[in-house]
């Protein structure tokens, strides 16, 4: 098992990094327009355009929720792996070998992104992509592991989805998220008493609030209220929202995902609750919840390390690819999934990857040449890695404004 090193390049860059906005750089992550279309219903069988050799192929195997109540993060995901996908294959591929994607559905299910995983197999995967949410992330690390097949996770922020030397991650951890939390809210002056409402039955909520509680203490931010639901009592928040006004919170952290945030906010509206609501990376998808009324979440603020709005010419081209391919505005997720692809490019370049190795050799490969690289994404310039898995990057700060996500 991996040493966990926390990367907390955060508290010197908070503010910096926050200000600027997407300072990112094109020259290190994108080279065409790839253009082909794909769609959720042909995501196993997503491939290819024409710029790289048709002979040698390298099969990426990716895995998220495409379906059900997580399926904005996998969707996302899978879109935005798919624009890098072709724009590589226009530009010659990785190492001249046709890149192919097949996404699978895990329905926000471990036992069945464990399934996901074995269909990928069969089909001849080399490395993994996913999957797309924590526990389903920890639960395919199991199976990697076990084959010693390379796994790049875009958004699996639990610290165990990294657990094993084969496995990294393009986002922050959970404990990175709540530490930056606590130093955001505090340099900033958003408030100084601070109400918590989390999921203790997911890994990735729960583990943001115990960091975020923790830093907290030592940046003076008095949390007056802490409350805790599970899966099974995740509809009526009524209790901990009124519990939370009668503390005194001048503002509500959400560390959760964005359908449970979206009935937080609806309800707190319905009882005149006026206070600030700030949360994490699982906020991002909370504008695309159905039949919510998005005029609620005016004012939230979340970390995320990309904002759609920012005018640096590799966001600009991805945005503009994005919304032509898929009719959308990408978020944060579109944005982890096409570094993910990005980053294999270049660690399978720094490795000299070819069609004929073996899964164990393409992954041992991958192992050492990841804390050699450095990736211009969507999501951080100057992106490193070192050998427990974890990223150093600079984190950022959105703000919901009329409708949209706003760099701060």
């Amino acid at each position: 098992m991996k040493k966990k090193l926390l990367s907390l390049v955060l508290a010197g860059a908070m503010t910096a990094a926050v200000v600027t906005g997407c300072g990112n750089s094109a020259s290190g992550s994108q080279t065409s327009d790839g253009a082909d279309s794909q769609t959720e219903e042909s995501a196993a069988d997503s491939q290819t355009s024409d710029g790289a050799s048709s002979g040698d192929t390298f099969k990426i195997g990716g895995i998220g929720p495409l379906t059900g109540s997580a399926a904005v993060y996998g969707v996302a995901a899978m879109n935005g792996s798919q624009i890098a996908v072709d724009e590589i294959n226009a530009a010659g591929g990785i190492n001249g070998m046709t890149v192919e994607l097949n996404f699978q559905d895990d329905e926000l299910d471990a036992e069945k992104s464990v399934n996901a995983y074995n269909v990928l197999k069969d089909w001849g995967a080399q490395v993994i992509d996913g999957s797309v949410t924590s526990a389903c992330s920890i639960a395919v690390s199991d199976k990697t592991h076990e084959d010693q097949m390379f796994q790049l996770t875009p958004s699996g922020s639990a610290v165990d989805c990294v657990q094993y030397d084969n496995a990294f991650r393009i986002c922050f951890s959970d404990p990175n998220q709540g530490i930056a939390s606590a130093q955001y809210i505090s340099e900033n002056k958003l408030a100084s008493k601070i109400a918590v409402i989390y999921d203790s039955s997911d890994v990735y909520s729960s583990g943001i609030y115990e960091k975020f509680a923790q830093e907290a203490a030592s940046q003076s931010l008095e949390i007056v209220y802490a409350g805790a639901f599970t899966a099974d009592s995740n509809k009526d928040f009524s209790v901990q929202l009124q519990k939370a006004k009668d503390a005194g919170a001048e503002l509500v952290f959400l560390p959760i995902y964005y359908t449970e945030a979206s009935l937080i906010l609806t309800q707190a509206a319905d009882m005149g609750l006026d206070v600030q609501f700030f949360g994490c990376d699982g906020l991002d998808g909370i504008l695309d919840v159905e039949n919510f009324d998005v005029s609620l979440a005016e004012g939230v603020m979340l970390l995320t390390p990309f904002a759609a709005d920012a005018t640096d010419a590799l966001t600009v081209k991805f945005v503009e690819a994005y919304q032509e391919k898929y009719g959308e505005t990408p978020n944060q997720f579109a944005a982890d999934g096409y570094d993910t692809i990005y980053t294999i490019k270049a660690a399978a370049e720094k490795a000299g990857i070819t069609a004929g190795m073996s899964t164990e050799e393409i992954c041992a490969a991958l192992t050492a040449a990841m804390p050699e690289i450095t990736v211009d994404g969507l999501t951080g310039e100057g992106i490193t890695w070192d050998a427990s898995g974890e990223p150093s990057k600079a984190p950022k700060a959105v703000v919901i404004k009329d409708g949209a996500y706003a760099a701060m």
